[in-house]
């Protein structure tokens, strides 16, 4: 509506400007731009002369049909088609508003203003419906999950083929797939088996399934569309590796234990730990990162503890990546390795005491049968 308002008082205003040179005459913008979907205003003015009343205002669509009728100062004598609205107007100037505007109502409309005792003056005013391409927000992927990226553009009887195009970090450009009238989907060779596209001329669906780091970047989908032109838009793409973090440590010194705690991921992770309730630690992580060559970064964090300090408290890496809804936590803690000393003690001392028990039973049994 806000759109309609400001389109309808420029309209008022660039006619206003020309009705002082034209007596006699109707005014008329000779070509306007509706987007669709949208409310779009059409303004008329009549200049009357001296001694000339407006009985009748009609509006005819592109196909020649009437539109809408009114008496002007009279509202109950409006009539006209459910889509369109008369709109309130200055003196002699006639403004109706089209509702939701769609492919249908491009053409030229006709203002025609019954004046007596002159008779029918009459002016035009042609639109041409037009259409933004809207796409999807960034988009972030999971590597070897599936990734979708959708656009769509709101007048397909325009379109004669969409095309997507990836555009890589480097700036390399290379076309994906299309989609053409009377055609079924094309899939470049690079992306076969992989990458699928929507039959659609209005949405648009591009699908990469498994996604690999080097999908990274942005895509184009571009609409070729008669008359106007090529109509194009740009999603950007974000590959995230996950982190598979372990833990490791060993003894550098009498006392002293090095535990490292490692995540290879894209992007790079943030390592912290987790020393429960205890200050033995022997200074801050160090952390190093290293990129690899498949797009990726190994991190490194290093911590030196006192060696007493694993077998009272628990001590845990947490992992922390933009793709994880929460961190990863590992546990380093040695309570739970002699737990498991302890229990495989004990289960041996009790099977040793059930065979003894057996091999006891069986001799007694065989001393009764020689009895």
């Amino acid at each position: 509506m806000i759109h309609a308002s400001c389109s309808k008082a420029v309209q008022v205003c660039l006619l206003l400007l020309m009705v002082g040179r034209l007596q006699g005459r109707v005014t008329a913008p000779e070509h306007l731009k509706a987007q669709v979907g949208e409310s779009f205003a059409l303004t008329c003015i009549v200049v009357r002369e001296r001694g000339e009343s407006l009985r009748q205002v009609r509006w005819l669509d592109v196909k020649n049909q009437t539109l809408l009728t009114y008496q002007p100062g009279n509202r109950d004598s409006v009539s006209g088609q459910q889509h369109v609205e008369l709109t309130v107007s200055p003196k002699d100037t006639s403004v109706i508003t089209i509702q939701r505007v769609s492919f249908r109502d491009e053409g030229c409309y006709t203002c025609i203003f019954d004046v007596h005792p002159s008779g029918s003056k009459q002016g035009q005013t042609c639109i041409t419906v037009t259409s933004q391409v809207s796409v999807d927000r960034n988009k972030t992927a999971v590597s070897g999950k599936k990734a979708s990226l959708s656009c769509s553009y709101g007048l397909p009887e325009k379109v004669q083929q969409i095309t997507w195009r990836h555009t890589s970090a480097l700036g390399v450009s290379t076309e994906v797939a299309s989609f053409a009238k009377q055609s079924d989907p094309m899939i470049e060779p690079p992306y076969q088996g992989r990458v699928w596209l929507s039959a659609s001329l209005s949405d648009s669906q591009l699908t990469i399934q498994p996604v690999a780091i080097q999908d990274e970047g942005c895509y184009t989908c571009l609409y070729s569309t008669h008359p106007e032109g090529p109509k194009s838009s740009t999603v950007c793409l974000s590959t995230y590796v996950l982190p598979k973090p372990q833990v490791s440590y060993k003894t550098t010194s009498p006392g002293v234990i090095e535990a490292n705690c490692t995540s290879v991921s894209r992007p790079p992770a943030e390592i912290v730990w987790n020393v429960e309730g205890d200050n033995r630690t022997m200074g801050s992580p160090v952390t190093t990162q290293l990129p690899q060559g498949d797009g990726t970064t190994l991190v490194i964090s290093t911590l030196t503890v006192q060696s007493g300090l694993l077998k009272d408290v628990s001590v845990k890496c947490l992992v922390h990546h933009k793709g994880l809804e929460s961190p990863i936590a590992v546990s380093m803690n040695t309570k739970i390795g002699t737990a498991l000393t302890i229990l495989i003690s004990v289960t041996t001392v009790a099977a040793l005491l059930v065979l003894s028990l057996c091999f006891c039973l069986w001799k007694c049994f065989l001393r009764k049968e020689a009895d």
